[in-house]
């Protein structure tokens, strides 16, 4: 499953060039300009791990992370920063951040980070609950229907989608507007229970019929 990851800086060129780049090279990206916008979208989504610009507009990246950590938070944060110094990093990591990097930087070294401390927090993560209703067996979905599981004949891409849209439940995915409606389709012929719905701005999330 692609990891999603939440980039927050008020530069809005080097934030488009790390999404960019991190998209490529298989992470789900979500951007935020400011602390304010990050907070509101950690309400919505859980994201795998955060990458924080130390000196944002508004509230500052460093206060903003205690405040996530004292809320209980636990979000794996790596803190960018242009300030140099050993007591900058410091402040960083006694603040909360798992890793601090400092302004310039290049991609591949953030990436082999972020992989660091995601794969180190992975076994804490919650068990994997699927959709009531929905089977997966031998790489392949069902959905059981009283006494029948019947098989969604899905493409490769909407196997991809549903895979990651329940890995885990919540999960919410980017995606191209046709591979989602197409999966929902499949879904929705087959079952009232379970469908996909668009969270603005940002992917598609799988929900059951009671909302969750």
């Amino acid at each position: 499953m692609n990891k999603t990851i939440l980039v927050v800086d008020d530069d809005t060129m080097l934030r488009n060039t790390l999404a960019t780049g991190l998209r490529r090279n298989d992470f789900n990206v979500v951007c935020a300009e400011s602390a304010e916008t990050a907070s509101e979208i950690l309400t919505r989504i859980s994201v795998d791990a955060m990458v924080l610009d130390r000196m944002l507009g508004g509230q500052d990246g460093l206060s903003f992370l205690k405040q996530m950590r004292a809320s209980g938070n636990k979000t794996p944060v790596i803190m960018l920063t242009a300030l140099s110094g050993p007591e900058n990093a410091i402040d960083g990591l006694s603040g909360g951040a798992n890793d601090y990097l400092a302004k310039p930087f290049k991609l591949q070294e953030l990436i082999l980070r972020l992989n660091n401390i995601t794969n180190y927090t992975k076994p804490t993560k919650p068990q994997n609950v699927l959709p009531h209703g929905l089977i997966i067996r031998d790489d392949e979905f069902f959905i059981k229907t009283n006494s029948t599981n019947t098989l969604l004949a899905l493409s490769s891409e909407e196997k991809k989608l549903l895979q990651n849209l329940i890995n885990p439940m919540g999960n919410i995915v980017s995606a191209t507007p046709m591979v989602a409606k197409r999966l929902r389709n499949k879904i929705n012929s087959v079952s009232s229970d379970i469908d996909i719905v668009t969270v603005r701005g940002i992917g598609y999330k799988i929900i059951t019929k009671n909302g969750k």
